[in-house]
């Protein structure tokens, strides 16, 4: 079944004007509907990667959260700090912490839950 409809459109992707022989044609030609086909497959695979990546921000967040005992680099992200403000803090007698050698400071969950209340 051929069809003699000639109808004006605008390409989706090039915005050039271009005489269509459908009702539904989008596109001028078929580079220009591969070059929009690309850019849309791009996009979804842009948005994936950073819905990913927010996932994998937060995810640290909630293993900090459920953890007993903490260290100060773990502490300065759960309090979105620098580590030498934790370690201040600890100078300052704010937050209580345990030195279990030369490298291993350890901070008490409860501590930390203790400054908010």
């Amino acid at each position: 079944m051929s069809s003699k409809i000639e109808v004006q459109r605008i390409c989706q992707y090039c915005k050039k004007e271009f005489t269509a022989r459908t009702t539904v044609t989008k596109y001028c030609s078929h580079k220009c509907n591969q070059r929009a086909y690309k850019a849309k497959k791009r996009s979804e695979k842009v948005e994936k990667s950073i819905s990913e990546t927010r996932k994998k921000k937060k995810q640290p967040i909630e293993q900090l959260k459920a953890k007993e005992f903490l260290t100060v680099r773990e502490v300065s992200e759960l309090l979105n700090c620098s580590v030498r403000s934790v370690y201040n803090y600890i100078e300052n007698g704010t937050i209580s912490a345990v030195n279990l050698g030369q490298r291993m400071t350890r901070i008490k969950r409860s501590e930390i839950d203790r400054i908010f209340d």
